[in-house]
């Protein structure tokens, strides 16, 4: 087996793209994830209701603000799963508890999104 060595770091605008490139990368693996789907699913739905039920711009800023972070945690969430995975293939108390406090973060994020879309429609 042979290692491969790591890639000379990039600088100026050539930095700018390879990150661009690395960004597009992670949503590729993150649109497999069901939970990204239905999380953008509910974002979208948010956004109409939003806009039939005639929130203003600041409130449909706010609303997409907190489902951008929700697409954020939900992307951490899946990087801490994948390298859990691979560091703990079968069942450990590690694993477990990792898992759960990544949902967790998701759970919570979910919950502030509600909350502030709860506040805005209703009130």
């Amino acid at each position: 087996m042979t290692t491969q060595e790591k890639p000379p770091r990039k600088t100026g605008i050539a930095h700018f793209f390879a990150a661009a490139s690395y960004s597009i990368g992670g949503l590729k693996r993150l649109a497999r994830e069901s939970a990204f789907r239905q999380e953008v699913a509910l974002i979208l739905g948010l956004l109409v209701l939003f806009l039939v039920l005639g929130a203003s711009l600041p409130e449909i800023v706010g609303m997409l603000a907190i489902g951008l972070l929700l697409i954020a945690v939900e992307a951490l969430n899946t990087a801490l799963e994948v390298l859990v995975d691979h560091l703990s293939p079968g069942w450990s108390e590690f694993a477990k508890d990792a898992k759960d406090l990544g949902s967790l973060a998701v759970a919570c994020t979910i919950g502030a999104l509600a909350l502030y879309s709860g506040i805005v429609l209703i009130w």
